[in-house]
């Protein structure tokens, strides 16, 4: 006994372009706002979406880039600061 319909289509690879286009966008709003916390969404984001195979591969590894940017410009700011956070 089935209690549902079986899928019609596919919808991994409908997903795994999103998280690719979505680790783009965090990566991107990352440089500007947010940054520790962007960052590793980002990341993240993009790794799991390169490891379940995206058709959006430059899209995944713009994301995991602008992600490890996120957290270098992070860190610069931290050290020409001298503090933890962010002074203001």
């Amino acid at each position: 006994m089935q209690l549902t319909a079986p899928a019609t289509r596919r919808t991994g690879t409908r997903d795994t372009d999103g998280m690719a286009v979505a680790s783009f966008i965090l990566g991107l709003l990352g440089l500007l706002v947010l940054n520790l916390f962007l960052g590793p969404i980002s990341i993240a984001l993009a790794c799991v979406a390169l490891w379940r195979g995206t058709a959006r591969r430059g899209r995944a590894y713009l994301g995991l880039t602008l992600g490890v940017a996120d957290l270098v410009v992070l860190f610069a700011f931290m050290q020409a600061d001298n503090s933890v956070s962010w002074s203001f």
